[in-house]
């Protein structure tokens, strides 16, 4: 499945060295891998893709990556009605395949 993040940074100091974890996947649920990172261009939110097993694992590897300095609000793709396309000048994804 997957599932979308959307991120309030409470404190970009410290929420962005802490999501590193998240782009590389450490820590990550089996399963679990994100896909896309959008920053909002002042550091304030952020959204992101992801690939996993249930929206619990997300939520759980978010807040406890995160801690105090994000909100998260964390909700389940409609696959059905969905559609995506690699927009040009995005780099690929750095989090490693995990099954």
């Amino acid at each position: 499945m997957y599932v979308v993040v959307q991120h309030q940074i409470v404190n970009p100091a410290t929420a962005y060295p802490r999501g590193q974890a998240l782009m590389s996947g450490t820590g990550a649920p089996d399963g679990t891998r994100v896909l896309q990172f959008f920053p909002h261009v002042d550091g304030s939110a952020a959204m992101c893709l992801y690939e996993t097993k249930s929206v619990g694992d997300v939520q759980r590897f978010v807040d406890t990556t995160l801690g105090d300095s994000s909100i998260n609000i964390c909700y389940e793709v409609d696959s059905e009605k969905a559609f995506a396309d690699r927009p040009l000048g995005l780099k690929q994804s750095p989090a490693p395949v995990t099954h």
